[in-house]
């Protein structure tokens, strides 16, 4: 089995990937999307969206980090992968899956899965540019309005040269509403003879078997389940050996997580930024552990960053939330 970190613009950044990345049980991690439209990227900005990129590529816990590019120029795909090649990521993946209304105007994302014709065209031309070790990956929705097109974006994306493919089994219309259709994966893996990876609405240990039995992978991509539940990664493996149970994250395992990522926010993000992070993240906590609610009521008001830290340290010194009742439901809430 193959467990990879999705990318997720404006929530699953460096800063996480960190975090989760420690908790463990990922193979490969993706980055947020660095949007290519007609200028050759200087390096900095290559090492702000992957600054692990400092680290051999990797997180600072070793986990491997594709740094990721959305655009529909080929010249100009090319030639800012041939830059960022020169980085050392551990590989390219490209994002045509991208839903957004202004990625969408301008080409790019989801825009392309109408056209697999220029999916071919950007897909070898990111190839051509770059060394042939360097593995160059792509990331498809199921299509834009409908399923249509979707053998044959994925047949272009293998043919122009993609080592792998991640489907996200929604299309552009579809958004990120329930459910995901991994129903339609198989005949994307039978129009393809790279291997498969499925994405989406992957919440809960079942969900990931489901998943599996559905789609027919033995990869899959975790998102927001991931971040709702860091231990997600780990309880899917204890599953699969026949362990269930026998790896999961409780509340208190996961406050140094919770204390390290506070001290990266404040140390890498802007000062404007720093909170809200830390209320998004315990937002999508609620849906796994009922200390996180309380957590979130009580910081969700706050705003000085040194009031917040020191209610973070004593999170861990009162081994969770100051005055919360005890977990009542020990599984969590899914």
């Amino acid at each position: 089995m193959t467990l990879l970190l999705a990318p997720m613009e404006g929530l699953l950044d460096f800063v996480l990937r960190d975090v989760l990345t420690r908790v463990g049980g990922v193979d490969r991690c993706v980055s947020e999307f660095i949007r290519i439209t007609g200028t050759l990227l200087p390096d900095k900005v290559f090492l702000r969206y992957v600054p692990e990129l400092r680290n051999g590529g990797r997180t600072l816990s070793g986990v491997p980090v594709r740094a990721q590019l959305l655009g529909s120029d080929p010249v100009s795909m090319a030639e800012n992968a041939a830059r960022l090649a020169a980085l050392g990521p551990e590989g390219i993946d490209l994002n045509f899956g991208c839903p957004a209304k202004v990625v969408n105007r301008h080409g790019g994302g989801a825009a392309l899965l109408q056209e697999p014709e220029r999916i071919a065209a950007v897909v070898a031309a990111v190839r051509r540019a770059v060394p042939a070790h360097l593995p160059v990956s792509a990331k498809m929705r199921l299509g834009f309005n409908d399923t249509a097109l979707m053998r044959e974006c994925a047949q272009a994306m293998q043919d122009g040269g993609a080592a792998e493919l991640v489907v996200h089994a929604r299309t552009k219309a579809d958004g990120y509403r329930p459910p995901a259709y991994w129903e339609h994966i198989p005949a994307i893996r039978a129009a393809v003879r790279i291997p498969v990876v499925a994405n989406g609405e992957i919440w809960t240990v079942a969900d990931a078997q489901r998943c599996r039995a559905v789609s027919g992978c033995d990869a899959l991509m975790l998102g927001r389940g991931m971040v709702a539940d860091p231990g997600l990664a780990r309880a899917i493996r204890a599953a699969d050996r026949g362990l269930p149970g026998s790896d999961t994250v409780a509340w208190p395992d996961l406050l140094p997580h919770l204390a390290a990522f506070w001290h990266l926010v404040c140390e890498d993000l802007e000062p404007r930024q720093r909170a809200g992070r830390l209320k998004q993240w315990f937002n999508l906590l609620r849906r796994r552990f009922a200390e996180a609610e309380a957590a979130y009521q009580h910081v969700r008001t706050m705003t000085d960053q040194r009031a917040i830290s020191r209610w973070i340290a004593s999170l861990q010194e009162e081994g969770g939330v100051p005055g919360a009742s005890p977990l009542a439901d020990p599984a969590g809430r899914h």
